[in-house]
């Protein structure tokens, strides 16, 4: 079981990055990001795909994982989505990359598409598992069907120091858990796991996750550095670069149907794509589906 490495580290923002990096540095740039709780081992299979088309594959731990790390201890440990929006926003700054193709689920595709609602001039094209996958916070507590609200256990008890203590204790037992039950017919082993859980033994690890499953709901505050990303974000803005949605069938916290309900959340070209017998974690489950709707947007932007 192969670890992506070497990485390589850069400042960007508030963070130092820790990156992996493959393919010719002259190649059309494509990030791909990782979601909760999982790493960025995630693209163990679709980066080398990528790489090997030609492409600048990077893949960062997102902050409260892996070797990437706040510069400042006076930061606050912030798990909001305009924090991942902008760190994603800071990170092509730091590479000096004008324009890639962002792709990922999650957390990961979150932060995606943030930036490309909000800077499309800096993505290419935009694949995001769950369609539009930016927080409506003003309406984060109103309640949902029971089916899904028996999905969403886990924010619910971050909500409180129970939750807090519990992950604190065994993150990678409640990591495993939900890896179960969001993807239920992957059949993962321990190594691959344990590959990935190296990556939540951080120092922030909790403290993010932890404001990030309060803030969605409007139960904390955010950074203030990012009040005015997070105002933009309130408005549920369009996203108008081409796009690849995904659903996986078998997906077991977000449901398909709830795929059409966002296609007005989108205006330029957009293609939805539901993969059966996937999960929540599609690019570790169906690599080959997912790097060839990377690679679709790459040649479209060429």
């Amino acid at each position: 079981m192969e670890r992506m490495e070497p990485l390589r580290r850069i400042e960007a923002g508030v963070l130092e990055v820790a990156y992996h990096e493959s393919g010719p540095a002259d190649g059309p740039p494509v990030l791909l990001m990782h979601g909760f709780p999982y790493d960025i081992h995630t693209y163990a299979e679709v980066a080398p795909l990528l790489a090997a088309e030609g492409c600048r594959t990077i893949v960062p731990y997102m902050r409260g994982y892996g070797g990437t790390r706040f510069l400042s201890t006076d930061t606050p440990r912030s798990g909001e989505q305009a924090a991942f929006g902008a760190d994603l926003l800071a990170l092509l700054d730091a590479l000096e990359i004008d324009r890639a193709v962002l792709a990922g689920y999650d957390w990961g595709g979150r932060a995606a598409c943030v930036v490309a609602a909000l800077w499309p001039e800096r993505c290419a094209g935009l694949v995001s598992l769950n369609s539009y996958n930016i927080q409506n916070i003003a309406r984060a507590m109103e309640p949902d069907t029971p089916e899904n609200e028996h999905s969403l256990w886990y924010q619910y008890y971050f909500h409180s120091e129970r939750g807090r203590a519990g992950l604190q204790k065994d993150r990678k037992a409640i990591a495993r858990l939900l890896w179960k039950l969001w993807s239920p017919t992957w059949r993962f082993d321990d190594a691959t796991f344990e590959r990935s859980a190296a990556a939540f033994d951080h120092p922030d690890f909790v403290e993010v996750v932890i404001h990030s499953y309060r803030h969605r709901f409007g139960l904390v505050a955010g950074d203030p550095a990012y009040a005015d990303i997070d105002r933009q974000l309130a408005a549920q803005p369009v996203i108008r670069v081409p796009a690849i949605t995904f659903d996986g069938i078998d997906d077991g916290v977000r449901p398909p149907a709830e795929a059409a309900a966002h296609a007005a959340r989108f205006s330029g070209p957009r293609s939805h794509r539901l993969v059966p017998g996937v999960g929540h974690n599609l690019p570790q489950e169906a690599p080959r589906a997912f790097a060839d709707a990377v690679l679709e947007l790459v040649r479209g932007a060429a």
